[in-house]
Order: C-alpha cells, then structure tokens, then sequence
C-alpha cells in the first residue's frame, strides 16, 4: 500500500505526537489572528462561534492526511478545495492565492519549530522533507506559485510574514474569543507557547514584549514524557472536552 508520507518520514514523527500537534496549533492560532485575509474564516461564522474547534479542525485534518493512504490523502485534499470553493462562491470572491500559500507555509514552519523545540534540531535533509509533503498537498489543490525547494520557501516566507500579516480588529476579537473559550488559567498558558514558539514579526505585531516563562520548564516536561506524565501540560493547554482528541492524536 502506498502512502501520501513514507511510514519512516520525519513529518509522520511530528505529526503523531500530540505535544508536537498542541505546539503547532498555537502557533496557528496567532497567524491566523493576524492573516490578512482572516476576514474570510470570519465569513462563515465558524471561527468567531468556535476558534478553537476551527484552528483545531484544520491541524487534525492535515494530521489525517500525512498518515493517509496516497488515494485517501487525495480525496481529502480534494475535499478541503470543494469545501473553500463553495465559500468563494456563497461570497461571489476567490480567496487570494497567498492566502493558501500562508496556510502551507504555517504548517511547514511550526512542524519544523514545534519538533525543534520539543525534541532536537532537524538536518537540512529533514527540513526538505517537511516542505515536500506540504508542497505535494498544495500542488494538488493546484495552488500557483510554490516553492520549488525549502530554500526557496524560506524566503517566500519570510516576505509572506512581512506583508501578509497585520494586527487589526480581528486579531483583537480572536484573541478575545481564545480567552473567553480557554478560561484565563489557559489562555496565559497558550500566550506563553505561542511567544516559545512564533516568529519575531508574529511576536511584534501581538505585542509580546518579553520572553516566554515557560522557556526554563521545558527541560521538566521533556522528562515529564518519560514517566509518562505530560498529560498535565496537554490538560492544561486545552479544556477537557477536547482531551480524547487531544490523546488520540498520540501515533508514535
């Protein structure tokens, strides 16, 4: 059987851990407040109703297709194309090109932070890997202007970061809805990660002014892993409705 990732794939060891997957939804969740184009999950009413339902949807779906079968894999990254074509046409606009290329890049980049930070740093090899599967699953949803390589990403990236984000009214309700949907105790928590974990300009634009506290604790959840108590921190970072998601997410 032929996989959309080979089962040895450095991307199938991100993916299957569930600290790993939390990282990069915190990550996801302050670029999305901040995407230019966030006026669009904002259409639907989804995200506003249910941010952390939404942002988390989105990062299980692309866990379901890095451990799909290659056919599975592309029936649903078809999907995920008829579902955002049926926006474009109840709103009678296109979501703009870059906007899908910010999603790719956003995965790409906090698989490759989330990993480094929790367990050690990738080699060159790796990182290429990272960016070949996501560049094979916006090359099927037929996306223009990719990559071609991760050094090529890496500079598409950093302009994207440059002029596609910007902190306005939305940023301001998300992260009002964030706090209301996580209680105050998790809401801190998730702002600690995300200033762990997000680029400079991220961190500008939401006005972190310092570093994160959670910095000296990450070598005690590390170890946490190995008696099997890290648990807590996954408690503890989203509410317990979300917990067997959360545990189900555990691959490797």
């Amino acid at each position: 059987m032929e996989y959309f990732v080979d089962k040895d794939s450095i991307v199938r060891q991100i993916w299957g851990k569930a600290d790993s997957i939390l990282f990069i939804f915190a990550g996801a969740a302050a670029e999305f407040a901040l995407n230019k184009a966030v006026d669009w999950l904002y259409f639907t009413g989804r995200l506003p109703e249910d941010p952390l339902g939404r942002l988390f949807s989105t990062v299980a779906y692309a866990r379901t297709i890095v451990f799909a079968e290659k056919e599975a894999a592309h029936r649903a990254i078809d999907q995920i194309t008829a579902i955002h074509m049926a926006v474009e046409e109840k709103r009678g606009a296109k979501i703009p090109d870059w906007a899908y290329r910010d999603v790719l890049f956003m995965l790409i980049d906090y698989s490759i932070r989330s990993f480094e930070l929790l367990e050690r740093k990738l080699s060159a090899a790796e990182k290429e890997e990272v960016f070949r599967v996501f560049e094979r699953v916006g090359s099927r949803m037929q996306l223009p202007g990719l990559p071609k390589s991760f050094d090529e990403w890496e500079i598409m990236r950093k302009e994207h970061i440059e002029h596609d984000l910007a902190a306005g009214d939305y940023t301001r309700d998300l992260y009002r809805r964030y706090k209301l949907h996580l209680g105050i105790l998790r809401y801190k928590l998730l702002l600690e990660v995300q200033k762990l974990l997000v680029p400079n300009k991220v961190k500008f634009l939401l006005n972190f002014r310092r570093n994160s506290t959670l910095g000296p604790l990450l070598k005690l959840y590390k170890w946490s892993r190995k008696i099997k108590l890290d648990w807590i921190f996954k408690a503890l970072l989203l509410p317990s409705n979300y917990m067997s998601e959360i545990n189900a997410l555990d691959q490797v």
